[in-house]
């Protein structure tokens, strides 16, 4: 009989030989110093020596702050440790509502929307939406890449932060479908700030050029969220709060949490609530994560904790370029490019050897012969630490012969 099973055993092996299989080391904690363990498979994990994490993107590092863990117990106190159910059955609470509300003031909107996961937000939108054009930069995230699968008739990918081939590519799907009976629906997708490279798009010229063809514009700001102004993103930096249809973001990054939302007009936000499967479908973002994105929220707008963040990433990048290191980008993220594979892995392990936990990024996750260490900080890295940090990049780069 033929066997139409599936052989993952072989899948792995393959994996393995391409160098792309990829473990879990679990963490003792989430902050700026932890222990890590070796993969302990079905076992308990075995931590080492202390390091310090330099890839987390709890970047105002509030997962730990006493203030967001008080926040999270008062609502699994007050509220429950899950909602127990889809927000259209019961799982609707007070709590969702006030943070929603904070979002949107923050975001300069009528509404937002919890979402599960900022994966979700992003699935469940645009395949709500249900766009005949999705014109979406090259390097968007995952999660946008999987909702224009889902979601639209046609995904036309332009060059990377490129308005002019935005423009180009608006213009030629204009020219095509001239003829074309019915009305198209066209949306516009960036992400604000990139994950892997650190850099920003240009939002207002994305703007431009998507007014110029009536379509809509979509901003994921899961980096950018709760570090720039009043707390919000590139979208408020830029203020282009009143040109940008859907703003999107993420819980799990800066506000310390878990989930995603969605913040917008009145009509989106109630179609949304309608139409999105992934909010539909989905048991409420538990009272914990709410209460805990919520108070992080409160910090990152009230206090002046990004400004640490942003004086750590100026101590870094300057660090790290004297030593003839080329550092990407221009946000809180900072790729250090090796280029090889096996340097950039090398590298990775001569920092953990020294206490520093930045793995190497490598392909597929950036393309061939971009390898590099992608370097996180948090603002409660002291300057102890970062001047630790810089050492180790200075003494592995020599020992793997970087420098």
């Amino acid at each position: 009989m033929t066997d139409r099973g599936f052989d993952l055993d072989a899948r792995l092996r393959e994996r393995e030989r391409a160098g792309l299989r990829r473990r879990l080391d679990p963490a003792e904690s989430v902050g700026a110093r932890t222990r890590f363990s070796p993969d302990p498979r079905g076992g308990a994990p075995d931590f080492g020596d202390r390091s310090l994490v330099f890839a987390s993107n709890n970047y105002l590092g509030l997962a730990s702050d006493r203030r967001v863990l008080q926040a999270a117990e008062n609502a699994a106190r007050s509220v429950g440790t899950g909602a127990g159910a889809s927000r259209l059955v019961t799982g609707d609470t007070g709590l969702h509502r006030a943070f929603e509300r904070d979002l949107a003031d923050c975001k300069g909107t009528d509404r937002a929307l919890l979402f599960s996961s900022g994966y979700a937000a992003n699935v469940g939108t645009i395949e709500a939406l249900g766009p005949d054009a999705v014109f979406s930069d090259e390097l968007n995230h995952a999660s946008i890449v999987d909702g224009c699968r889902l979601g639209a008739d046609e995904t036309v990918v332009y060059d990377h932060a490129d308005p002019d081939d935005l423009r180009a590519k608006l213009a030629q799907r204009a020219a095509g479908s001239l003829d074309s009976a019915t009305e198209e629906d066209w949306l516009v997708v960036t992400d604000s700030v990139f994950s892997m490279d650190g850099d920003v798009a240009p939002l207002t010229e994305v703007c431009d050029a998507a007014e110029a063809f009536d379509a809509w514009v979509m901003v994921d700001e899961a980096h950018a969220t709760g570090l720039f102004d009043d707390g919000g993103g590139v979208v408020q930096r830029e203020g282009l709060a009143d040109r940008v249809d859907v703003q999107l973001g993420t819980c799990s990054k800066a506000l310390a949490s878990q989930g995603g939302y969605v913040a917008g007009d009145e009509a989106l936000i109630e179609y949304l609530l309608n139409a999105a499967r992934s909010f539909v479908f989905s048991t409420g973002l538990a009272p914990p994560a709410v209460g805990a994105a919520r108070e992080a929220l409160r910090i990152a707008r009230e206090t002046d904790r990004a400004d640490r963040l942003w004086a750590t990433v100026a101590t870094l990048r300057e660090g790290l370029e004297s030593m003839g290191y080329e550092v990407l980008g221009e946000t809180q993220i900072l790729p250090v490019l090796v280029g090889d594979r096996d340097d950039a892995l090398a590298l990775g392990d001569r920092l953990a050897d020294r206490g520093i936990e930045a793995p190497a990024i490598r392909p597929p996750t950036v393309p061939e012969g971009t390898a590099r260490i992608r370097v996180a900080p948090m603002a409660t890295h002291t300057d102890e630490e970062v001047a630790r940090c810089l050492d180790a990049f200075e003494a592995a780069g020599r020992e793997v012969g970087l420098l």
